[in-house]
């Protein structure tokens, strides 16, 4: 991996985690006077032109966390994340939680615990990862119809915990970041 592909963790000026970006983002954020503080290990160095005046050259340090002006914070905390079967694969960290096993992410798939046909919803609450064949051995049951019982209790992620199930590569420091803003209570704490 380069430092160039390297994604840049991006917070509110409260600190709370808002997104990944890129580092030519993070380069427009500096220009444009938007980063209020660095955190992290700086990743690039960006240099520019140079002044006609004084001759010299324009250079940008790109750390791993920047945060920038403004807060959202109470827009995240009534935030829902968007469920995505990558996402989802991800918070149940590719296993199958009827078999246990762990599989690739062309083998799996979303299972409704209370089907939809029951009125079940179509919500993190109610979604596990499931292999093909559970998935399809389970059908339009409930776990205890099938007898097949659940391994974990389904669950929305916090926004932080979205921001990191959605990071490819992500940094030591971005990581020890992000789960100082997960709750506690986190199942995603055990896999840090």
């Amino acid at each position: 991996m380069t430092q160039l592909s390297q994604l840049i963790l991006r917070t509110d000026v409260s600190g709370m985690p808002l997104e990944w970006i890129h580092y030519q983002a993070a380069v427009k954020l500096y220009y444009t006077n938007q980063v209020a503080y660095t955190c992290g290990t700086p990743i690039l160095s960006i240099r520019g032109g140079f002044n006609a005046k004084t001759g010299l050259r324009s250079r940008i340090e790109l750390n791993s966390i920047i945060a920038t002006y403004g807060s959202k914070q109470h827009l995240l905390e009534r935030y829902i994340p968007p469920l995505s079967n990558s996402t989802l694969f991800r918070r149940d960290d590719h296993i199958c939680l009827y078999c246990g096993e762990r599989f690739s992410e062309r083998e799996l798939s979303r299972d409704h615990v209370r089907p939809l046909v029951k009125g079940g919803q179509d919500v993190w609450e109610n979604v596990v990862t499931a292999c093909k064949v559970c998935n399809s051995s389970k059908g339009g049951r409930t776990p205890e119809e099938a007898h097949m019982p659940l391994l974990a209790v389904p669950f929305q992620p916090t926004y932080a915990e979205y921001i990191f199930l959605q990071g490819r590569n992500i940094l030591m420091d971005q990581m020890e970041f992000l789960s100082a803003h997960f709750p506690r209570s986190s199942k995603l704490r055990e896999r840090i």
